[in-house]
């Protein structure tokens, strides 16, 4: 099945929003890295419903107005890596939880790096929160929007006192 995508311009970059049907797809960044997420065959549909909702409450997101998203998803990934954004969407905005947290979570407390793995693969940035995942010394780590959009994300949320883990 092919994929429609809009752009939508944030405070963190341009956004390319994907909808695989009517479910929200991906979320991607501005200088996103080749074949992080797959999603096949993409054509351009900025009048798409999902998408324009989807851009609605980013929007929302934005301006401080909207702290859940209530959009349908479609994580397309492997069983393990869907555990792990399902369990992204359990972290409440102006939190952060540790990779350790998530393996924890999930029932595997040695999969550390595998959760830091599907974290860095996550195909819905922003809705699903990887960036209010967070390294165990309680600085920032690596992040597909890069580190300055995760700072800023969390700043957003309220969560300023963050430091980068370089």
């Amino acid at each position: 099945m092919s994929c429609a995508f809009t752009l939508m311009q944030s405070p963190v970059g341009t956004l390319t929003l994907v909808a695989r049907g009517e479910r929200l797809a991906a979320v991607l960044w501005q200088e996103e890295r080749e074949n992080r997420v797959r999603l096949g065959e993409l054509h351009r549909d900025d009048q798409h419903s999902t998408l324009r909702e989807t851009a609605l409450q980013l929007g929302e997101y934005f301006a401080g107005k909207r702290q859940q998203f209530d959009l349908m998803l479609d994580f397309a990934g492997t069983d393990f890596q869907r555990q792990v954004w399902s369990a992204l969407l359990t972290i409440p905005f102006g939190q952060t939880r540790s990779y350790s947290d998530i393996a924890r979570q999930i029932g595997n407390p040695n999969a550390v790096r595998a959760v830091g793995a599907a974290n860095g693969r996550n195909p819905i940035s922003i809705i699903a929160p990887c960036h209010r995942v967070i390294g165990a010394s309680g600085g920032l780590t690596g992040f597909a929007g890069g580190l300055p959009a995760k700072q800023y994300l969390l700043a957003l949320e309220g969560r300023q006192s963050l430091t980068l883990d370089l």
